[in-house]
């Protein structure tokens, strides 16, 4: 098979000297040093497992035999997505803001598994059904914003809204430029719906230290002033680097019903 790109194995974070090595495992706490004193940075801590959770989820992620992480299918309609038969998590987010690459991340250590990623924004024109053995589903759904397909309200809503099975939405936001108009509308329609969400942001690799403490700050206040069904802990992500990749996978496996609680506190 092919070589799996660098740092997507856990075993191979786990040789980095240490302060890099927890730059890619937590990278939100990693910021907590150059905010000012008294800040509350409770919200940076709510989600952080341990050792042992993020081994397991890992093993979730590697395909092997007798456990296949399969494309399934795609559907336009509701009436074309497959049954609703294990728990199931959905990524949102604009055009552009990197999420089909962040799934190829989280999928990179099942390299057979093909996830395509265009230079075109607005490339997934339908909801894509990724199967991770008999444990869950996680589903690509279309971008908003620019070049969105023009189904996409009526597809996304009424999936958000029918599909039993949902256990989290992932909402992406691009790290570079925090929040925009079309997010907000998302942000919205989730709140609307009651669906219970999180917030991911993209691209952090590219995003300057002082723009990230600015935006992660900006969007951390808005989550506690503004919405209900929102995890207050941001999750940051580099499908580049995999920084925060092998924590996300953690959460997904949570939030799947696939790690103990215990572990997962």
């Amino acid at each position: 098979g092919r070589a799996l790109p660098a740092l997507s194995a856990l075993a191979q974070v786990l040789q980095l000297e240490r302060s890099r090595r927890a730059g890619i495992m937590f990278p939100l706490q990693r910021l907590e040093r150059f905010l000012a004193p008294g800040t509350d940075t409770a919200r940076f801590h709510l989600f952080e497992p341990g050792l042992a959770a993020l081994q397991r989820a890992e093993e979730l992620f590697r395909s092997r035999q007798g456990h296949a992480i399969d494309y399934v299918s795609s559907a336009v309609r509701m009436d074309h997505a497959p049954p609703p038969t294990v728990p199931e998590v959905c990524f949102i987010g604009r055009s552009n803001v990197g999420k089909s690459s962040l799934i190829r991340a989280l999928f990179s250590l099942a390299p057979e598994v093909e996830v395509r990623v265009s230079k075109t924004p607005g490339h997934t024109k339908k909801m894509n059904f990724f199967k991770v053995g008999k444990y869950f589903t996680l589903v690509d759904m279309p971008g908003y914003g620019y070049r969105a397909p023009q189904d996409f309200v009526e597809m996304v809503e009424a999936y958000l809204q029918e599909r039993r099975n949902l256990k989290r939405t992932f909402l992406l936001v691009d790290g570079v430029v925090g929040l925009q108009k079309t997010d907000h509308v998302a942000l919205e329609m989730l709140e609307e719906f009651g669906i219970p969400y999180v917030m991911v942001l993209t691209k952090i690799d590219r995003a300057s230290r002082g723009v990230l403490l600015k935006n992660v700050l900006g969007i951390q206040e808005f989550v506690k002033e503004n919405t209900q069904g929102c995890f207050p802990q941001l999750f940051l992500v580099s499908s580049v680097e995999f920084s925060g990749v092998h924590l996300l996978r953690c959460f997904v496996a949570h939030v799947t019903g696939n790690l103990p609680a215990v572990e997962a506190s």
